[in-house]
């Protein structure tokens, strides 16, 4: 017997030769073309199915809608439920001009009401109507793909299920003799993936969406159940829907594979350029910046932000604790300015309280923003917000952001608060320890008592550079961080 494969260990040239075996249609939705290495079989029918308030129609829609703006393949949008009025209304907040593209002949919106009162009442079913009206839509737009939105709508009167497996396969036979690309959507079952148990087996393909709620905190994910004929990603993958529509995080694609840079960037601070061999922290490595309290770690996370946008690189900083607006505020009493960046937009600021979404949701918006802003340095401060997180939790998400900014040469500086007086313990010291272990360079801060409000900065690890070995003084002032000793030696 043949060994499995998974989608992350395909070799190039494998996985080419499955594409031409299977042709692939992409959906456009971020992230899930990656899932599926290449997006929905074209020429044959996927099923979508979930609860409700899922995203199954959305999901329709985006794939219909973006087919026919960005790959040129026009559609028809079957509904039995919602009209056209009431499906162009609920995706204009996010930003679709559904309207637009019926008039223009780039899609075509079948509205069918299916009276389950007749066919209980005469205890016949004939599909040939129905082949009749989606053959005139799809002839009147060219149409490329189809979504028929909800099945139960259309076979819920039926309570034979052999004519109901007998009517599906006929369905679903249409749509491939035809060539069109099919995405049908239902209702999430009691033991089943669907209401009536049965659509799952004549499909091709396979997708579960599921809207779940843990510890008051709500997260959507996605499964791809099965695929024929293509290899793809089994795990369940979190996604996000806002006004951009839909997001999926690929966790799957996520490999060891990101490019290791010679360059530097400036930590904005003179004397801590010193201490990394006079040239900044390495291009697209992360960096842990950890401290106690009032010891200085977002200002110097401001510093680099400052110094990066005034060498003309894009900054994004996600803030977990501050507003925007106070976060600009506080780093201006130290003289850093950041909103003369944010008007030339070198720089956005991302706040988000850390109990609005799940780890995996904060994990999908970052991923949406880095890719619609595309920083070259990005500051998240800090990574203690998320404290009601397990240790695992914490690491697992971060593993998958610091890889995610490395693919990208994205340099990156995050920040974490201890405790106390500075020495973590218990349960914080197994998330430091966890969080430290995968960052490049890793930046101790302590509170120096007796000395005027001096603090202490000490270098623990930078990995592939020479820096200071020894501990570098320095205060907070009106004018930034600044010191007057001279770095130490270097190892």
């Amino acid at each position: 017997m043949p060994k499995a494969t998974s989608h992350r260990n395909i070799r190039p040239e494998r996985e080419s030769a499955i594409r031409q075996a299977l042709p692939k249609a992409r959906t456009g939705i971020s992230g899930f073309d990656d899932v599926t290495a290449g997006g929905l079989p074209r020429g044959r029918p996927t099923l979508v199915a979930g609860g409700p308030g899922c995203g199954k129609t959305l999901f329709a829609l985006e794939f219909l809608m973006k087919g026919a703006v960005e790959f040129g393949e026009p559609g028809v949008f079957v509904t039995f439920e919602e009209t056209p009025q009431d499906l162009e209304l609920n995706v204009r907040s996010l930003g679709y001009d559904l309207a637009g593209l019926v008039r223009n002949k780039r899609i075509a919106i079948e509205y069918i009401r299916v009276e389950r009162s007749e066919i209980e009442e005469t205890g016949e079913y004939d599909l040939e109507a129905l082949f009749i009206r989606l053959d005139d839509a799809l002839r009147s737009v060219k149409g490329k793909r189809i979504v028929l939105d909800t099945v139960e709508s259309l076979f819920g009167g039926l309570s034979d299920s052999g004519i109901l497996r007998a009517e599906l396969r006929r369905l679903f036979g249409w749509l491939r003799e035809r060539n069109i690309t099919a995405v049908i959507t239902g209702e999430k079952g009691d033991k089943t993936l669907t209401r009536q148990g049965l659509e799952e087996y004549v499909s091709d393909c396979v997708i579960t969406l599921d809207h779940r709620v843990i510890d008051q905190i709500s997260t959507r994910r996605l499964r791809v159940v099965k695929y024929r004929g293509s290899s793809h990603g089994t795990n369940e993958y979190p996604f996000l829907i806002d006004r951009d529509g839909i997001a999926v995080l690929p966790v799957t694609s996520l490999q060891l594979q990101h490019k290791a840079s010679a360059g530097h960037v400036s930590t904005g601070l003179p004397w801590l350029d010193r201490m990394f061999d006079n040239r900044g922290y390495l291009q697209g490595s992360s960096v842990l910046i950890s401290g106690s309290a009032g010891t200085g770690k977002t200002s110097i996370a401001g510093h680099f932000l400052d110094a990066a946008c005034r060498s003309g690189l894009r900054g994004l900083c996600f803030t977990f604790e501050e507003s925007p607006a106070q976060y600009i505020r506080n780093m201006r009493s130290i003289g850093v300015n950041l909103s003369r960046w944010i008007k030339k937009d070198l720089l956005r600021i991302h706040a988000a309280r850390p109990t609005l979404y799940g780890l995996e949701v904060h994990l999908a918006t970052m991923h949406r923003d880095v890719d619609q802003f595309k920083p070259a340095v990005v500051v998240v401060d800090p990574l203690s917000s998320f404290g009601g997180s397990t240790a695992g939790e914490i690491q697992g998400t971060l593993i998958r952001l610091v890889d995610y900014l490395k693919t990208r040469q994205i340099t990156a500086v995050f920040t974490h608060l201890i405790p106390g007086t500075g020495a973590a313990a218990g349960a914080d010291k197994d998330i430091q320890v966890g969080v430290s272990s995968l960052m490049d360079t890793w930046i101790l801060l302590r509170n120096t008592p007796g000395r005027g409000g001096d603090r202490q900065l000490l270098i623990i690890k930078s990995r592939g550079m020479r820096h200071a070995i020894d501990e570098q003084r320095f205060r907070i002032t009106s004018g930034g961080l600044a010191t007057d000793e001279a770095p130490g030696a270097l190892r």
